[in-house]
């Protein structure tokens, strides 16, 4: 039997059988590496599907332990994913400068640190307080951390600009990252929410925070810094930011957020906090009638969910 399977012609037939698996072994991971480059987006818009923040919210609000002067409001248990307040939170309401989180993503997905951008006239429009003239140059880091920590409307459409080549073109793209987040009750119509019809839910922005805990750790860094500071490289001007989300100065340590108001909106917080446990909760708050208000009922919602979460 071993004279058999050891003679020439066994040899090459066998020697043949092995070739023509390896040919087909090829053209399998051939095929394999053709499938992927065809639908590398359709599995990435998989692997952030499977990332998504789906929130289990109940058919009633649960605020029945604490009364906040607001519109609408969510508290999340980051690690357990429950839901431990929650206020109107599937309202769709006005965001302001909140859709400036959704605005990072886009850039961040399109980001060049070596860019260097100039602010133009259209940049201006209603955005008279920016820490920008017209023929300021910056590099694009330091106008996400303007458009971030000191929510800047120049410093967004300049970037906007940049990335999509009109303000138009980017908010489709903010719309189209957004439906790939899940966010079924966000829509956006210009890039620095300026514009009132820019709306979400509680719930949805909860989930934005997710995704910027996630997947995108540098606006996490940037928007739980209090201070930053840096130079205009046409004319010799330090920029120095502070960060509008108050929380940065409280008790809680801060891992990602974002203020915004216009008077559609009245004042909104969304934020990632952390105690000295290490638990972490978001902190949704919409429609809040005052600029403080915003950030003692943030306050009073954080203490009541951590106090829940245990």
């Amino acid at each position: 039997m071993d004279k058999i399977l050891n003679s020439p012609e066994n040899s090459r037939v066998t020697a043949a059988i092995f070739s023509v698996l390896g040919i087909t072994a090829l053209v399998i991971f051939a095929h394999f590496l053709k499938l992927t480059e065809s639908e590398s987006k359709t599995l990435s818009a998989y692997k952030e599907h499977l990332r998504q923040f789906e929130l289990q919210l109940p058919d009633t609000n649960i605020c029945r332990d604490i009364y906040l002067n607001l519109k609408s409001a969510i508290a999340v248990d980051n690690d357990t994913r429950e839901v431990l307040y929650c206020y109107n939170a599937h309202e769709i309401r006005s965001v302001a400068s909140l859709s400036k989180l959704l605005t990072a993503m886009v850039i961040f997905d399109n980001y060049r640190p070596d860019s260097i951008l100039t602010i133009i006239r259209s940049d201006s429009r209603r955005s008279s307080r920016s820490l920008f003239r017209i023929g300021d140059q910056a590099r694009l880091e330091d106008l996400l951390h303007a458009a971030l920590l000191q929510s800047d409307n120049r410093a967004a459409r300049a970037m906007a600009r940049h990335v999509a080549g009109s303000c138009e073109r980017f908010t489709e793209m903010m719309n189209e990252k957004a439906e790939r987040l899940g966010l079924a009750d966000t829509k956006m119509y210009e890039p620095t929410g300026l514009d009132k019809r820019n709306c979400s839910t509680a719930a949805d922005c909860a989930k934005l925070l997710n995704a910027v805990l996630l997947d995108y750790p540098e606006i996490a860094t940037i928007t739980s810094r209090k201070r930053y500071s840096f130079k205009l490289l046409n004319r010799k001007k330090t920029i120095r930011l502070i960060n509008t989300n108050r929380m940065v100065f409280s008790k809680y340590k801060v891992l990602a957020g974002k203020t915004g108001y216009i008077i559609s909106s009245d004042y909104c917080l969304a934020t990632v906090l952390e105690n000295g446990e290490g638990k972490c909760i978001s902190v949704v708050v919409l429609g809040v009638p005052g600029p403080q208000t915003r950030f003692r009922e943030a306050r009073r919602l954080a203490n009541y969910a951590f106090k829940k979460a245990g």
